[in-house]
């Protein structure tokens, strides 16, 4: 597939504005219309075993815990030319931020995410300080005609705080990008299927290979 460049210069200047002023930026929309149409389509032909229990912590302190989350994940592939496109999109936003707020993004991981009916994530940040090179976090959100009952809300916490700052309703092509240390978060409970890709940029750590 063939990425269609939907971000303009002036939508790239308005994201920059809004994490350097309050670490987070929620858009109802940030890709081509095509290009969610497709990772939609993408993800619902998916078949049941090719989605993971997703658990908590990484490498050898991963563990599942279905007090904390129950959600699927699959990571994206470049063999795969939808999800190319998708990372291919992404490589160009990391460029966009380096420019304009000198972050020192080197790469991006992502993977697709299914909350079952009844699924959640509670409350948990993305990266410790000093502990994770992930820097920033985003969502794209693939649920055509998503209804406020049906839950499956991002909630946004203060740093260090109980207070709830955004409320996100995953609705399609909503597009959610936040700075992975300093902002606690959460999925409450979906009330039907829901389906995003969650994604890092990361800053390079020589001892670590890249992902994707």
């Amino acid at each position: 597939m063939k990425p269609l460049i939907h971000p303009t210069e002036a939508t790239y200047d308005y994201i920059a504005d809004a994490i350097a002023d309050k670490g987070y930026c929620v858009l109802p929309q940030l890709l081509h219309a095509n290009m969610n149409n497709a990772l939609q389509q993408r993800v619902m032909n998916l078949d049941e075993d090719d989605f993971k229990r997703a658990g908590i912590g990484r490498e050898q302190d991963f563990q599942l815990n279905n007090t904390v989350r129950r959600d699927e994940t699959r990571w994206l592939t470049l063999d795969n030319s939808i999800d190319k496109a998708y990372l291919d999109q992404m490589a160009e936003f990391r460029l966009a931020m380096n420019r304009r707020l000198f972050m020192g993004l080197f790469d991006y991981e992502a993977h697709y995410a299914h909350y079952a009916r009844g699924a959640f994530y509670k409350k948990h940040v993305d990266a410790f300080k000093g502990e994770s090179n992930r820097v920033l976090t985003t969502v794209l959100y693939l649920n055509p005609e998503w209804q406020e009952a049906d839950g499956g809300q991002l909630f946004i916490y203060a740093a260090d705080s109980d207070t709830v700052i955004e409320s996100v309703n995953p609705n399609f092509g909503c597009f959610v990008i936040f700075l992975s240390e300093q902002f606690p978060h959460e999925v409450v409970k979906s009330y039907r299927d829901r389906y995003s890709i969650a994604g890092w940029f990361r800053l390079h750590d020589p001892l670590q290979a890249p992902l994707i």
